[in-house]
């Protein structure tokens, strides 16, 4: 089952239908998204006809396609996401889909799926939350389409019997900068008590680290082979090459924001303050009992002597001894 800590990030890679039907190009995808440094990835469980009627509105990228026949070309059968199980363990990387319809879970259930993610388009449909929850499983909820009520009214749903997180999104391919939302992390963090995490629809790596940074436990990204393939997701996905380097990036940026550093404990910068701070040192040479002033004294490197910000200790002092000048002061050379 997928964990998500506290202490670690969690990187889903989102197939959604890149693979266009093909199964050597959706195996392929999980072998890379593993070796691209992400801990799940996703695919989306779709039955045209049952999701679906005839005259629903196309988005977009359906325009040159019967939407449900579409689907019903590009699905996979359940010998087949058997076989994406087995492919995922082997590359040590989560598996989990996405269902739009009652029958998607009934059919996720039975291959023996061990997350799930509810779509954006799904947190209304009640009667398909009921049906995850009774799994019992891991379930990650998408909220790009819904208001705070809506958003309650599944979270109320699914907290009781399934480990839940909750994904900030907007459903928006690509989503602009003004609408991304990342101030909602951590209302929802408040909000839900629960790990919160962002599905990520620009097309590049800093609303995610914004979201990282804004407390986002659980990133998830769509990528592709290529932004030119067919199909309803490539234009706006990641190419592989660009989600290795946001993986990597993502991880680092998780690790500096969650490190915490005690200024009052900085003996590791014991050498550098050496070598870059300012002592106190004779601005010419003087003889024994000179008084100094503060234009006897001048600052420079190294920093191994008395500190530039105890001057004032030095003014009036008389030396003890003829010095020279850039002279590094030490207290026993004064009375």
């Amino acid at each position: 089952m997928a964990v998500v800590k506290k202490n670690k990030l969690y990187i889903i890679a989102e197939v959604g239908s890149v693979h266009d039907g093909s199964f050597g190009n959706a195996c392929k995808l999980i072998e890379q998204a593993a070796k691209c440094g992400a801990n799940a990835v996703k695919f989306q469980t779709h039955f045209g006809n049952l999701e679906s009627i005839k005259t629903a509105p196309r988005p977009y990228f359906f325009k040159g396609e019967d939407r449900i026949k579409y689907f019903d070309r590009t699905k996979f059968n359940s010998f087949e996401y058997k076989k994406f199980i087995n492919i995922s363990k082997k590359n040590k990387i989560d598996f989990l889909s996405s269902p739009f319809a009652l029958e998607a879970v009934d059919f996720l259930e039975k291959i023996n799926i061990k997350s799930y993610k509810i779509p954006s388009g799904e947190i209304t449909n009640l009667p398909l939350l009921e049906k995850i929850k009774k799994t019992k499983k891991k379930v990650f909820l998408s909220t790009g389409m819904s208001n705070w009520k809506e958003i309650d009214q599944a979270v109320n749903i699914l907290k009781k019997n399934c480990d839940l997180t909750i994904m900030q999104c907007t459903s928006l391919y690509p989503c602009p900068d003004n609408k991304i939302g990342i101030n909602v992390i951590k209302e929802m963090i408040k909000r839900y008590k629960l790990p919160v995490g962002f599905s990520d629809h620009t097309l590049g790596y800093e609303a995610s680290m914004a979201a990282v940074m804004e407390g986002a436990t659980v990133i998830e990204k769509h990528i592709t082979f290529s932004n030119h393939m067919y199909g309803s997701d490539a234009f706006n996905a990641m190419e592989l090459d660009k989600f290795k380097s946001f993986c990597i990036s993502l991880k680092r940026v998780f690790v500096i924001k969650n490190i915490n550093i005690d200024k009052n404990n900085i003996n590791y910068l014991k050498r550098i303050k050496k070598t870059f701070e300012k002592s106190i040192v004779l601005s010419n040479d003087y003889k024994k009992n000179k008084i100094l002033t503060l234009n006897d004294l001048a600052f420079k490197k190294a920093g191994n002597g008395i500190s530039a910000q105890f001057y004032k200790k030095i003014v009036g002092r008389k030396l003890k001894k003829d010095l020279k000048k850039d002279h590094l002061l030490n207290y026993k050379d004064l009375n």
